[in-house]
């Protein structure tokens, strides 16, 4: 723990996952804000700040998982609110960023919805975002207010090693995450092995595998296990490429559609995912671990409350 925070910081929570809220103001040592959110008969969200918050420093801990246009607005609706009872600063703390994989126009007349969503937080009163693991880390350039995107990575692939392994090696499935294996085979003393991939709309095409898994124990490192697709040809391409065994980590696991169906089928030694997203007993499977990520943003909120520098958590990897 820490030194005792001032009076002036509040932790809210919306709807979308109260266990992550109330888990880091547990870590923090404060309560949850007051807040009242709910609909009307037109299905309209209503907001009410139940404390006072002039002159607080703010922070409104909301994960936009399904629906998440509903806890998206929700969160907007809570940001507004805290601005007109005039909050002196609002931090919106997303441990997922929604529409993040909308983040470039590559085909014609489709939108740029991560950039639309750093409109949103701004029009609606965010001074500051506080995110884990951007799918794209370039759309902080979408915001003109501070953004911490801390890396909620290291904690995976600490879980990951303390499962002692033999003969590990770290696989990135993919171009886009290669330098970030890269700095954990590093920093492991391990090897590396890379996936060269091609995504088509929904259509993922394995083409190669640069480095050895022969015999191996491949820690296949994605960032997001969503319907498992990725994964599901990456695992079967590893052992058919001579691996002794798959295990997979992942900080966001939103786990939709044929997500859970999938990764109960495919043969990995173990799933070690976070609680950015709620993780409820229907998705978790057999050999999965849940590695709460409350610690992390606590630590961040109570850095930034303090004005100090919340640079010594971008890095935090495996012997932080």
């Amino acid at each position: 723990m820490g030194t005792p925070l001032d009076g002036t910081l509040r932790v809210f929570g919306g709807r979308s996952h109260p266990e992550l809220t109330a888990a880091v103001c547990a870590a923090l040592e404060v309560r949850p804000g007051e807040i009242e959110s709910f609909k009307f008969p037109n299905d309209n969200t209503f907001v009410r700040i139940g404390e006072n918050v002039r002159e607080r420093d703010v922070f409104v801990i909301q994960t936009p998982c399904p629906p998440v246009d509903e806890r998206l607005m929700e969160l907007l609706i809570i940001l507004d609110a805290l601005r007109r009872a005039s909050a002196r600063r609002i931090t919106a703390v997303l441990p997922y960023f929604p529409y993040a994989r909308s983040d470039k126009k590559d085909e014609g007349r489709i939108p740029i919805t991560a950039r639309l969503v750093a409109d949103l937080l701004q029009t609606a009163g965010a001074s500051r975002v506080l995110t884990l693991d951007l799918h794209a880390p370039q759309i902080q350039g979408f915001f003109s207010i501070p953004v911490d995107n801390l890396s909620a990575s290291g904690l995976v692939v600490r879980h990951l090693r303390a499962l002692s392994l033999p003969d590990p090696v770290v696989v990135a499935p993919d171009a886009g995450r290669a330098a970030m294996c890269r700095d954990y085979a590093r920093r492991l003393g391990i090897g590396l092995a890379l996936i060269d991939k091609e995504r088509q709309r929904s259509e993922v095409r394995i083409h190669n595998l640069i480095g050895d898994v022969g015999g191996k124990s491949a820690m296949l490192l994605e960032d997001e296990l969503d319907t498992a697709g990725s994964l599901q040809k990456a695992t079967e391409y590893l052992l058919a490429r001579g691996a002794a065994r798959v295990v997979c980590g992942a900080v966001h696991a939103p786990l939709n559609g044929p997500g859970v169906q999938r990764l109960r089928a495919l043969p990995l030694g173990a799933v070690v995912v976070t609680d950015s997203f709620p993780v409820p007993p229907s998705k978790r499977v057999e050999r999965m671990h849940v590695v709460s990520v409350a610690p992390l943003l606590a630590e961040a909120i109570r850095r930034i409350h303090e004005g100090r520098s919340v640079s010594a958590l971008f890095g935090a990897g495996p012997d932080a």
